[in-house]
């Protein structure tokens, strides 16, 4: 059965629904957490804000914390109501959108580490244009699939997935170009490496929400499409597979 944003309001309890809502109030605060993680992530780096980075890095406990609490809301929902249906889809795909979240933060990590760095050494911008432009590109992704889910918007969750793409495509084409600066500059390499490894994670923060769009079709649909060709991907399609 294909579920609305009123489907989840139409129990007998009134506390069910009640513990359905809170699950995906908490993983809404838990997302604008991690896309804020993202965001100063990225400005620390473009500022040579190390301070900033700092605090990114400490506040990953808080996103490991959030992550254990919403898993434990959904243990005691699955232990108490035993949903079926798309309420048991609705559990799973929030469990998993936790994990996903989680590893987004932990990317957001990994930028504030090289930006650190980077600040501390004093090194150049070479590929901070890049950064910029994908950092926003994967942003607006995540954005986007936690809207998507919130509304179980099919239509938005698929331009999440097929946006992936495109992302992928930027990624290619910026460590390209970067390896020929390397090549080109040895002295250079020590900076550039830490660019590289600032876009594979913006790159990785694409991939993880890409899976959160994908949850999204799971949960309205009940159907898997992590195995699907995205050119195959569309309403139409959909309708016919569920």
């Amino acid at each position: 059965m294909d579920i609305t944003s009123d489907t989840h309001s139409q129990h007998i309890s009134k506390q069910f629904n009640q513990e359905l809502e809170e699950l995906k109030t908490h993983l809404m605060a838990m997302g604008g957490l991690v896309e804020k993680q993202v965001q100063d992530a990225v400005t620390a780096l473009l500022d040579g804000d190390s301070r900033l980075a700092e605090r990114v890095r400490d506040n990953d406990d808080a996103v490991n914390d959030m992550q254990l609490k919403i898993d434990d809301e959904c243990t005691r929902v699955l232990a108490r109501r035993q949903p079926a249906a798309s309420d048991l889809r609705l559990v799973l795909a929030v469990i998993r959108a936790t994990s996903d979240l989680e590893r987004i933060g932990d990317e957001a990590s990994k930028i504030a580490r090289n930006a650190m760095s980077l600040a501390e050494a004093g090194n150049g911008s070479k590929g901070f244009i890049e950064v910029r432009h994908i950092s926003e590109h994967v942003r607006k992704m995540v954005r986007d699939a936690l809207t998507a889910f919130a509304r179980f918007d099919i239509d938005l969750a698929l331009e999440v997935v097929h946006e992936d793409e495109a992302v992928d495509s930027e990624y290619t084409t910026a460590m390209r170009s970067l390896m020929t600066f390397m090549m080109e500059d040895p002295r250079s390499i020590s900076s550039v490496l830490s660019v590289m490894w600032i876009l594979r994670a913006l790159e990785r923060i694409g991939d993880h929400a890409n899976n959160l769009a994908e949850y999204v079709v799971y949960l309205v649909k009940g159907l898997d499409i992590r195995h699907i060709d995205p050119d195959e991907l569309d309403e139409e399609a959909i309708k016919r597979r569920g």
